[in-house]
């Protein structure tokens, strides 16, 4: 993924898709407050000058997918490895929440699953069925969005789109 640091104004409409993709609940700002949230892209703040010539630069922060990524190698349960197409995934299934991915984690996007996901109404009508629900106690992390990787190779498996993405 490429992101255009000179284009981006710090509006946060990323964190907001990544949340509405991956079928990440919200939490009250009780338990914001204390680092229960979850949110796999954050838009940090950086700012440039002295005051009155001040300016603000905004860095999205994401999952790197690293090639030797620390937190598979501190899995107990294996449940961090890495995929045959070069992606860190997770098995949430096989995570017991030892949270030492988190604290190994670079870039500070590994996160517990404290509550087990619940969205209001009509909020759960917006859930992506080609997206798990995480049970509460596991390690939750970016997929890259491995269900749109899926779903390209899929349609040209298929012959409907190119290689190149175009439609036939």
């Amino acid at each position: 993924m490429v992101v255009d640091l000179d284009r981006c104004t710090g509006c946060e409409a990323c964190v907001v898709a990544c949340r509405a993709e991956n079928n990440i609940p919200t939490i009250g700002e009780a338990q914001a407050s204390i680092g229960r949230a979850i949110h796999w892209i954050r838009v940090e703040r950086y700012w440039e000058g002295e005051f009155p010539d001040v300016r603000v630069k905004f860095q999205p922060v994401l999952c790197q997918q690293c090639d030797a990524a620390p937190c598979e190698t501190v899995c107990p349960t294996y449940a961090s490895y890495h995929n045959p197409e070069g992606l860190n995934a997770q098995v949430y299934n096989r995570c017991v929440g030892t949270r030492y991915c988190g604290n190994a984690c670079p870039y500070t996007v590994r996160f517990f699953n404290w509550f087990n996901p619940a969205w209001d109404k009509p909020l759960n009508l917006q859930l992506n069925p080609d997206v798990s629900i995480r049970e509460v106690g596991v390690m939750e992390k970016c997929t890259f969005c491995v269900q749109r990787i899926k779903a390209a190779e899929i349609r040209v498996a298929q012959g409907h789109i190119s290689a190149a993405g175009f439609l036939i």
